[in-house]
């Protein structure tokens, strides 16, 4: 078989690679996949994988980023990825990180595997939120990322309790009495916070530096 290309050709990235110890200088999304020109996921998922390198099993919800990189025969993934249904992907990688530990004990597996979960505002805040607190409450060693669109944005931008107030969606109804939704967003860093896990941040993909600290520091 031939060898696949080296794909890290934007700068950020570049960085990003030289910067890590283990990671053979590919992209772990790989392009071609099927993201809306300027979306900010392909640039959180890569810079957040380059820092854990090869050895990482992903997975992410029905969402946005589900079904522009693994809409069967196809794939934009390099590494181990998983999809599940839109409200229990934080189980389910509970349930991989669990037979991992269990393995690991056992000496079936001697290397460090990291687990990450990425998934968009509605499979956190909304339908996930349950799966995301019972991880979260049971301390499973995964590292858990929301990328807020501030609505349902694969079917068409639907309302979420992270949409903003004020802000007019596709749901919000049409008349002179509503001017856009009228309820606050829900704060879910507080909300994971409160769980009292290790370490809870907020972060953004333009400020690179931060963002990947803050990768690295959980």
């Amino acid at each position: 078989m031939s060898k696949r290309k080296k794909f890290v050709n934007i700068p950020v990235l570049t960085h990003l690679a030289e910067e890590s110890k283990d990671w053979p200088y590919e992209n772990p999304l790989a392009p071609g996949h099927r993201m809306c020109p300027g979306c900010s996921i392909p640039p959180i998922v890569n810079m957040t994988l380059l820092e854990y390198g090869k050895d990482v099993v992903t997975g992410s919800n029905t969402g946005c980023l589900e079904v522009t990189t693994g809409v069967f025969p196809y794939t934009a993934w390099t590494v181990p990825w998983i999809h599940v249904a839109f409200e229990n992907n934080p189980a389910v990688l509970s349930g991989v990180e669990a037979a991992y530990k269990a393995f690991k004990k056992k000496g079936k597996i001697d290397k460090e595997i990291h687990f990450v979960s990425i998934n968009g505002d509605g499979g956190s805040y909304d339908i996930g939120l349950q799966s995301l607190s019972g991880a979260a409450e049971r301390n499973h060693n995964i590292l858990y990322i929301c990328y807020n669109n501030e609505g349902y944005q694969n079917t068409g931008y639907q309302r979420s309790s992270a949409t903003p107030i004020g802000a007019f969606t596709k749901t919000t109804p049409v008349g002179s009495k509503v001017v856009g939704k009228e309820e606050k967003r829900k704060d879910l860093t507080l909300i994971m916070a409160a769980h009292e896990i290790p370490y809870t941040a907020q972060a953004n993909p333009f400020n690179y530096k931060d963002f990947t600290y803050k990768i690295r520091k959980s």
